[in-house]
């Protein structure tokens, strides 16, 4: 199956496990590189609640249950991000962050640049500042 048909992507990542992981690992990664500290300190200190959403909305996102949906409700992720201040360099930092992440999984290289990619587009929506 390709990515981003039907749940080849949700499979291709492991399905609920596999995102749980990439995104517990995603969020170590926040903690720890220095570009990433403005980004960090835009959530929580407790990190549980973001953790899970993501991951929710990743599974959802990725074509396979609704997770995000069944607890949170719908997200728009520009709306979500709003109040926030986004710039390309708060959108740069969270892909480095998501790309380190990546590199510790178990994906083949096509599907982690596929997933790049594809995170890329939530990514320059949620920019609103210049």
């Amino acid at each position: 199956m390709k990515y981003g048909e039907l749940d080849g992507s949700f499979l291709a990542a492991g399905g609920e496990t596999g995102i749980f992981s990439l995104v517990e690992d995603f969020y170590r990664q926040m903690e720890t590189l220095p570009e990433a500290k403005l980004i960090r300190s835009m959530h929580p200190q407790d990190l549980t609640e973001s953790i899970d959403k993501l991951a929710r909305f990743l599974c959802a996102w990725l074509g396979g249950p609704k997770l995000y949906r069944e607890k949170y409700g719908s997200i728009s992720i520009p709306r979500a991000h709003q109040h926030l201040k986004i710039s390309t360099i708060e959108r740069d930092a969270w892909l480095l962050c998501m790309q380190q992440a990546l590199l510790n999984t178990q994906y083949p290289d096509d599907f982690q640049q596929y997933l790049l990619t594809q995170l890329a587009v939530p990514a320059n929506r949620c920019v609103n500042a210049v």
